[in-house]
């Protein structure tokens, strides 16, 4: 709840930050972020050390574009990727 307190709110507005939770409450606004950075910290994050936040940066999109977009199979999505999900919808 202290998420979706006005004096967050108001914190996050005037940093020009968009919150993506909604009203208290609502358990299921952030279950798809959260299950996506559990499973990039459990897959990748955890997995090493990281020398530098740029070396991280680039471990962390390489792994997004190069594996969990385009090969990793998503049971929430018929066991296919999600380009092969996005190229059957189109």
């Amino acid at each position: 709840s202290q998420y979706t307190s006005h004096a967050f709110t108001a914190l996050a507005a005037a940093r020009n930050i968009r919150l993506s939770v909604g009203r208290t409450g609502v358990c299921w606004d952030n279950a798809l972020a959260e299950s996506f950075f559990a499973t990039l910290k459990n897959e990748l994050v955890s997995q090493r050390r990281w020398h530098s936040r740029s070396v991280a940066h680039s471990a962390i999109f390489d792994y997004i574009e190069g594996w969990y977009n385009t090969r990793r199979l998503h049971s929430s999505l018929g066991y296919r990727s999600p380009a092969e999900y996005e190229n059957t919808a189109a």
